[in-house]
């Protein structure tokens, strides 16, 4: 039995490839028994619309909802935690202006270190800057990784879709042929 592992903020992860294939192919049904039902669902007089059972339907979709990936939920959470961090971030580099900014004024009382507080204090916000520039490009590209990783999920499951369709369509029997 083949194990993957996985390394995610600081804690390891070991998913058992088996049982993800096996979700991966109950999703796929799922999705295929939808498609099933949608075809041969009966249409609206003089429209293309379809009559579906929506309770089934809905039910139907809360359960592919359910076995959706684990890194769907991880990348959102993801994606919350990062927006969060950028505005810890930028509530600390307001913080950190801010302390310039008063650490300027109380040197601006003399007027011989006016020159070195308007430095000093123009320093510590260069810096201030960096540090939240140099944070969020980091979170960015973390959050960048986890988002590929998913993209790259969803673009397998998609081609394992595509592939299950396709081998539905050519397991069809041929049209019996009708005697002229």
């Amino acid at each position: 039995m083949s194990q993957d592992t996985q390394t995610e903020l600081g804690t390891e992860i070991i998913v058992d490839a088996s049982v993800q294939h096996a979700e991966t192919e109950d999703l796929i049904d799922l999705i295929d028994d939808m498609i099933v039902h949608l075809h041969e669902a009966k249409t609206m007089p003089l429209s293309s619309s379809a009559l579906v059972d929506r309770e089934w339907f809905l039910g139907m979709l809360e359960t592919v909802k359910a076995s959706l990936p684990d890194e769907l939920r991880a990348a959102r959470w993801m994606v919350r935690e990062r927006e969060a961090f950028v505005a810890r971030t930028n509530e600390k580099a307001r913080e950190m202006l801010d302390a310039a900014r008063s650490e300027a004024d109380a040197l601006v009382s003399d007027s011989s270190i006016v020159a070195e507080a308007v430095e000093e204090a123009n320093i510590l916000v260069r810096r201030a800057e960096g540090e939240a520039r140099r944070l969020r490009l980091e979170t960015e590209d973390d959050v960048e990784g986890k988002l590929q990783r998913v993209e790259g999920l969803l673009v397998q499951i998609m081609a394992q879709v595509q592939a299950a369709r396709g081998e539905l369509h050519e397991s069809r029997p041929p049209a019996p042929e009708v005697p002229v």
